[in-house]
């Protein structure tokens, strides 16, 4: 393995400790709000599970994934981590994570595509054991770049929904080489962190990018996924007209019974005042959209990578661009019509510039997930073969069991012959 010389976020910041006080005071503020990985962290202080163990991160280095990363480290991990999007890291918060013994931070905002990569090869170059990924960059560069590591892998966790797209796809192609959890997959992260956190965060950030209401405006979801349901579910909520497009008849026929207007984006492009998209597909809105849309419309995406909005065609169209506001790029057409472009089509909620991602409550319970996967692939990883595999569902009992007890809440469990008569085939009418 060869060392990379791409250097950690401490050697890269001039006020190196300003920017850590900063960090570590938004981490602190996090952390009050995070009790399940306060309760974990406790447990893993504790038992010290990941002793000798390196795990490799590649994540939206802010504050909530602050104190997973360091969660981790308090298990006796040794943690290298960067970013996975170069505008959705918090220098402060990378460097005070870097200044823990256990943690190295290579995560920096606004790095080009060659940093963005050499940060992920630094990354690699700790040798890692265990990978925790979000949009799964990191398990593919190990797989095409650094094969000879796989078998010092005990397995991985993913955290969102383009990376176990993309980690399905390497399954069904035998090219996934190590066990790897679906974390976005279970309960306790889609109900949560996929329906309210991207739903009340990407219109927020859009909100405050913008200084613009909600309501009464035709806003546009592309897809009627778990994210696509809360961005429409919160539009409402704000007094929004809420139209829905979908490739996929069972959820276009959900959203139509939910009450909202259903449509083919072609025809949306011309009434929408706002368009989101939410599929983590490519060419969502593209040129023939784009030539259909009123003056001022404002476009987003709250999917993963920033190829939902075909920007190079907008880009073609345009005879002027220009930045209208902080975080706005107007793109004007021949005919004098603006179309707004927030954060260059980059996660909304996470490259806005005054976007502080998903709700401290909900990345606790995903991170919550991530942490006890962790744990899970050290005390039972050889029960896992080669692939993407489900969280198993005791774990996310787990941590929902902690998140009611955090919050106050109680509830029933079953009798003894309720348990019996769910389990059995033989009780008649």
């Amino acid at each position: 393995m060869t060392n990379t010389e791409y250097p950690p976020i401490s050697e890269q910041l001039d006020d190196l400790e300003s920017a850590r006080t900063e960090g570590r005071r938004k981490m602190d503020w996090a952390a009050q709000h995070m009790p399940i990985l306060e309760h974990v962290r406790e447990e893993f202080v504790a038992d010290q599970p990941f002793e000798g163990e390196r795990i490799a991160m590649a994540m939206h280095v802010e504050a909530k994934t602050a104190i997973l990363v360091e969660t981790l480290a308090e298990g006796g991990a040794e943690v290298a981590v960067t970013g996975c999007n170069p505008l959705s890291t918090h220098d402060d918060v990378s460097a005070a994570l870097d200044t823990h013994e256990n943690i190295t931070s290579y995560a920096k905002r606004g790095v080009d595509d060659d940093e963005y990569y050499a940060a992920i090869e630094a990354v690699i170059a700790h040798e890692p054991t265990i990978t925790v990924d979000d949009g799964m960059d990191l398990v593919a560069a190990i797989h095409e770049d650094y094969p000879e590591l796989i078998d010092g892998i005990i397995g991985g966790a993913e955290e969102t929904t383009t990376g176990v797209h993309r980690l399905r796809a390497m399954d069904d192609d035998g090219a996934l080489d190590y066990p790897v959890f679906a974390v976005n997959d279970t309960p306790m992260k889609r109900l949560f962190d996929n329906v309210h956190g991207t739903g009340e965060s990407s219109l927020a950030s859009i909100a405050m990018t913008t200084n613009l209401s909600w309501a009464g405006k035709n806003v546009v979801v592309a897809g009627y996924g778990y994210c696509g349901k809360g961005v429409a579910k919160k539009a409402s909520g704000q007094n929004a007209n809420v139209i829905v497009t979908e490739v996929e008849p069972r959820r276009a026929l959900e959203a139509h019974m939910e009450g909202y207007d259903v449509m083919p984006m072609d025809e949306a492009a011309e009434i929408g005042d706002v368009f989101l998209t939410t599929t983590g597909n490519r060419d969502v809105i593209v040129e023939e959209h784009f030539e259909k849309m009123q003056d001022g419309v404002l476009l987003a995406n709250a999917g993963h990578f920033d190829i939902e909005i075909d920007l190079e065609a907008l880009d073609d169209l345009a005879v002027d661009r220009y930045e209208a506001r902080d975080g706005v790029e107007a793109y004007e057409l021949a005919d004098g019509r603006r179309l707004n472009v927030i954060a260059e089509g980059r996660l909304v909620n996470l490259a806005a510039p005054v976007s502080l991602g998903h709700p401290v409550e909900v990345m606790d319970q995903s991170f919550g997930i991530q942490a006890v996967c962790v744990r899970e692939l050290i005390e039972n990883g050889d029960a896992y073969d080669a692939g993407v595999h489900d969280v198993p569902d005791d774990l996310d009992k787990e941590i929902a069991e902690i998140k009611l007890a955090a919050e106050g809440v109680d509830f029933d469990s079953l009798t003894d012959t309720q348990r019996d008569y769910m389990g059995s085939w033989d009780h008649g009418t």
